[in-house]
């Protein structure tokens, strides 16, 4: 705990160090006993910094979990997984959307934008069809947010015959590989610097996602290739 509470700057509380004991240590203790073990050890939580979001409807029919955490998969294009986080800059909340291939950790498609909506999970989800085409039975899992429960969004994975997979409510464990690419990103980028204005914020994530994750940063759960290196090898193979 007190590793994971100053590995983090003491941003964590119980909850989230109780999700990291599991991850990464394998320890599965509860999130009380986290609680009563960091208040015995005199470790407060840091207030934190977040946007505020305003109630939304979900549009959001049947979700249910096809994924089950099986993020081992067997070839590229079977499995796209999905998340979104803030970023700030110039004193503005900016939101992060990405798609993420299950089988090489690849970020295939991401967006930039001003307003956590709909609209920024379509226009991401596009932008890897124009990438990587959308195969018959293509599963696409995310969380249960307003973004991918709308309407809108859903209608346009029935269109293209995608399979929608939802993460249980509360339990980031069922999108673990996306949140796990988020805490590096933060960790090995966004955390570093300050931000004055978007194109700022944008030029960062560019050159980590394009210029470093995807193409330098060995993976260990690909056996330290990177993600480029999983899907060459594969279609070398193929």
């Amino acid at each position: 705990i007190l590793r994971i509470y100053s590995d983090h700057n003491k941003r964590l509380g119980a909850y989230k160090i109780c999700y990291l004991l599991q991850r990464d240590y394998g320890i599965r203790i509860s999130v009380g006993r986290v609680y009563r073990l960091m208040k015995k050890l005199q470790l407060p939580k840091m207030s934190t910094d977040k946007p505020k979001h305003k109630a939304a409807n979900s549009d959001c029919g049947p979700c249910n979990n096809h994924l089950q955490q099986d993020f081992q998969q067997k070839a590229p294009n079977l499995v796209r997984v999905s998340d979104i986080t803030y970023l700030k800059a110039g004193g503005k909340w900016y939101y992060l959307c990405i798609i993420m291939d299950l089988f090489s950790r690849k970020i295939i498609a991401w967006r930039l934008y001003g307003k956590a909506d709909a609209d920024l999970v379509i226009t991401t989800f596009q932008k890897a069809y124009r990438t990587r085409n959308a195969p018959y039975g293509l599963m696409f899992h995310s969380d249960q947010g307003t973004q991918y429960t709308a309407f809108s969004f859903r209608q346009l994975l029935d269109s293209l015959h995608a399979v929608q997979s939802f993460s249980k409510k509360g339990y980031p464990f069922d999108n673990a590989v996306c949140e796990c690419f988020f805490k590096y990103l933060k960790r090995e980028e966004t955390n570093r610097r300050n931000y004055h204005t978007l194109q700022e914020l944008y030029t960062s994530v560019f050159e980590y996602i394009e210029g470093y994750y995807n193409t330098r940063r060995p993976h260990s759960s690909l056996g330290l290739l990177t993600p480029n290196e999983k899907e060459r090898l594969y279609w070398e193979q193929h």
